[in-house]
């Protein structure tokens, strides 16, 4: 089976590498609004958005857990409503500290 695998592998890229067109300047340079690039495209991002992107994955994750959580809360009851709010509290301990950083400074 692995033979048989890494052989569809094979063939797939040799089909490739026959039909693939070569491409262009024009057509693998990155989009940036007609203005030809002034860095390259898998430049790195500056550290000050990574806390930002943390903070932003938090919020999601809540959203996340919050959908399902309001589906079941009434079956579940109290229960449900403490912990949420354990969780709640969390990510307000996420924005504090995101605050004090000054992540959510944008200047």
């Amino acid at each position: 089976m692995l033979m048989v695998a890494a052989a569809v592998i094979v063939a797939v890229l040799a089909l490739h590498r026959l039909t693939a067109v070569a491409p262009t300047r024009l057509t693998v340079l990155p989009f940036e609004s007609g203005w030809p690039p002034t860095e390259h495209s898998l430049s790195r991002y500056h550290a000050r958005w990574y806390p930002a992107t943390l903070l932003f994955l938090a919020f999601d994750v809540e959203m996340l857990f919050m959908y399902p959580w309001a589906v079941v809360v009434a079956e579940l009851g109290t229960s449900a409503v403490i912990e949420m709010f354990v969780f709640l509290g969390a990510l307000f301990v996420v924005v504090a500290w995101a605050w004090r950083e000054g992540v959510l400074r944008w200047a």
